[in-house]
């Protein structure tokens, strides 16, 4: 297949052109990684940039499986897996069960004023969650947004006690950066290797924001991160809904692969947090190298079918949308 200088998400060699250098960075982060900056926009913002190019190499796609009832779904082969990009069914190269696979995690917690009376259960339902998926091969950095971001670890760690000072020291805000969170998360996983998950912890509004809701979903596609989102309060209907509340992290987070939950008590921020660590040890990576195709879309759409299981009609394959041929600059 023709070689092409694009940026895909990928198991395979990068060439590095340049220097990754964000500018604008609004996140109180240390100096020494400005590269977890934002991207500049049209919008009046200003700086250099280069691009990181790749070869076009395989593109993962992580599979979570659950039945009728909602439970995921183990022991599945190869066979039972339909990849198609574009409508064009592709050949799979890799297949694995993930369970074994490092896991980064990005915890990003809201702690704007409006969720003053929920964080003290937050934090103590992060840690419960931290310790029960948490294993030395993974990773996880815990963030904190209200009108700014904060990395509370000072990075992705496996240390326990490190991830349960971070969350404990995490303090409140005022405003809601969450689509600034999204974003400065997600560049952070771009950085990892094997599966990248980002974990919000929301009511769900956005009220201060550098960059958009269509920036932080490309972020996150990008990364080929997995966000699950747990709305804590649900956003009562307003004209602002759909892009600053609860129907944005829906959204974003079935256009990921993830899911998101509701939690309105600590049992129900207990169970949701159970069901994402069960969800991310019982998951399938299938990988292929993209068919040529005529389609010259920036996007390319991925869908998974099931076959050859006799309960297969009763399941639900859940996966990213797709992915940019192309990586935005940053």
């Amino acid at each position: 297949m023709k070689k092409r200088a694009t940026r895909l998400p990928a198991v395979g060699r990068l060439i590095l052109l340049g220097s990754l250098w964000g500018c604008g960075l609004w996140a109180q982060q240390p100096p020494s990684d400005p590269a977890r900056a934002p991207s500049q926009n049209s919008q009046g913002q200003t700086g250099p940039t280069t691009t990181l190019k790749v070869d076009v190499n395989l593109v993962n796609v992580f599979v979570t499986v659950t039945d009728a009832h909602g439970a995921p779904v183990a022991g599945l082969t190869k066979e039972n897996f339909v990849l198609n990009e574009d409508g064009h069914e592709q050949k799979i190269a890799v297949f694995d069960k993930e369970s074994a696979l490092p896991i980064s995690i990005a915890l990003a917690i809201d702690t704007s004023l409006s969720t003053r009376h929920d964080l003290p259960l937050e934090q103590a339902a992060a840690k419960r969650f931290a310790h029960a998926i948490i294993r030395p091969v993974d990773a996880l950095s815990v963030y904190a947004f209200s009108e700014v971001v904060n990395e509370a670890t000072r990075g992705f760690t496996p240390d326990l006690k490190r991830i349960d000072e971070g969350i404990d020291h995490i303090r409140m805000g005022a405003a809601t950066a969450l689509f600034d969170a999204i974003y400065l998360t997600s560049r952070a996983l771009d950085k990892r290797k094997g599966r990248k998950v980002i974990v919000l912890i929301t009511d769900g509004g956005d009220t201060i924001s550098k960059v958009d809701y269509k920036e932080a979903v490309r972020a996150a596609e990008e990364a080929e991160a997995l966000v699950y989102s747990i709305i804590i309060v649900p956003i009562e209907a307003s004209a602002g809904r759909e892009t600053g509340g609860e129907h944005a992290l829906i959204q974003l987070s079935e256009d990921t692969g993830g899911k998101y939950y509701y939690a309105t008590s600590t049992g129900q921020l207990d169970d949701a947090f159970h069901k994402i660590s069960d969800e991310l040890r019982t998951q399938y990576l299938l990988a292929y190298y993209p068919a040529q195709h005529e389609s010259f879309s920036e996007f390319r759409r991925i869908e998974v079918k099931l076959a050859g299981v006799p309960e297969a009609g009763a399941y639900h394959a859940r996966h990213r949308a797709g992915y940019y041929s192309v990586k935005s600059e940053f």
